[in-house]
């Protein structure tokens, strides 16, 4: 009986593990052809300036391959420069862990003709090198196939965000917080003293 019940731990184990795994990137095809307006090495600042994207099909592919693709969500996406020692941006196969592509741009029912947007970048961009990447999800919100501005190795077409990020904007308030309270702590023990002095002199 105890083997049985250990047997069946396993077996259940093993199935949790199984349904929390996401879709790979590894296993996607690279169907769509996207473009953007950002050069190599430009830099672009957070609040002000936009970006176009197009993206479309790419027809070199047999017909009907993107017959399951029902939406398209356009991505900005870490270059590996700027995932460096950095978990929060870490690159993951698994999709469901993966923390690259972590700012959506648009999201757009399925077109296979060309689609071109231009976004503002907001202004919690944090300073970083990107890229961008476009997903092609299925009807069950799966992603089925992807395309990019980049090549491969994720070494082209890589331009800059330079702004202020919520990590170093809050390092900025606790600063000057601990700041405030230094002043008024040497401020406080100024009077006390003071009254200190004042009442062993009106002994």
């Amino acid at each position: 009986m105890a083997a049985g019940g250990f047997l069946l731990a396993l077996l259940l184990l093993s199935c949790l593990a199984a349904s929390s795994n996401g879709v790979t990137f590894s296993s996607l095809q690279r169907t769509l052809i996207v473009r953007a307006s950002p050069t190599q090495g430009q830099v672009l600042k957070a609040g002000e300036d936009k970006i176009t994207v197009t993206w479309s099909y790419n027809n070199t592919f047999p017909p009907g391959t993107d017959s399951t693709y029902k939406t398209i969500k356009v991505k900005l996406c870490y270059a590996p420069i700027s995932q460096v020692d950095r978990a929060w941006r870490k690159t993951v196969d698994d999709l469901a862990k993966d923390k690259t592509c972590q700012f959506k741009i648009v999201a757009k029912p399925y077109s296979a003709s060309n689609s071109t947007i231009t976004w503002t970048i907001e202004r919690d961009t944090p300073t970083a090198t990107y890229f961008l990447r476009a997903y092609a999800f299925n009807s069950a919100e799966e992603e089925v196939a992807f395309g990019q501005t980049t090549d491969a190795h994720k070494t082209t077409n890589l331009f800059q965000v330079e702004a202020i990020s919520g990590r170093h904007a809050s390092l900025d308030i606790a600063a000057i917080c601990f700041s405030s309270f230094s002043v008024l702590s040497l401020f406080g023990f100024f009077f006390i003293e003071k009254r200190k002095g004042k009442a062993s002199r009106q002994k």
